[in-house]
């Protein structure tokens, strides 16, 4: 890829096995062979908010790492040949710090940035925000593995 480009609701899905209601990608908007940029609001509606917190809601950190994973589990597949039958799998998840609480309403931006590649792990790092505010940074590995 030489320049970035944007990707649709169902062209993420497309790139990735992960389905509603576990798919925390609305778009992406920035895409790279070492970048990608995408977002997922945070409706209220979500069912994570009947039992997490429901007088105050609040959306779990682990969700927002979830969302990170997915993302990269996008940039990878644009480097994982085409028809390829493995799927991107996380197998470590370090240094992660979690800044803000997020809202129902929020939408999260999701940056994530491929560090390095040896044969089929994939080393990324990643920052969520809303409104320009961090809400959790954190590393994590990925390795391309076989379903099944």
């Amino acid at each position: 890829m030489s320049s970035p480009k944007t990707l649709s609701k169902s062209e993420i899905q497309a790139s990735i096995p992960h389905r509603d209601p576990f798919l925390w990608l609305d778009e992406v908007i920035e895409l790279t062979d070492s970048r990608i940029v995408a977002r997922k609001h945070i409706s209220a509606d979500l069912p994570v908010f009947q039992g997490h917190y429901p007088d105050f809601p609040v959306l779990p950190g682990v969700l927002q790492c979830e969302a990170a994973f997915q993302a990269g589990a996008v940039l990878i597949a644009q480097l994982v040949p085409t028809g390829s039958d493995e799927v991107p799998v996380v197998t470590r998840l370090n240094n992660v710090q979690f800044r803000k609480m997020v809202r129902p309403g929020d939408t999260l931006e999701l940056e994530i940035e491929l560090t390095e590649r040896v044969s089929n792990a994939f080393f990324l790092k990643g920052k969520v925000s809303v409104d320009g505010k961090v809400t959790v940074r954190l590393e994590f590995a990925c390795s391309a593995a076989k379903p099944g």
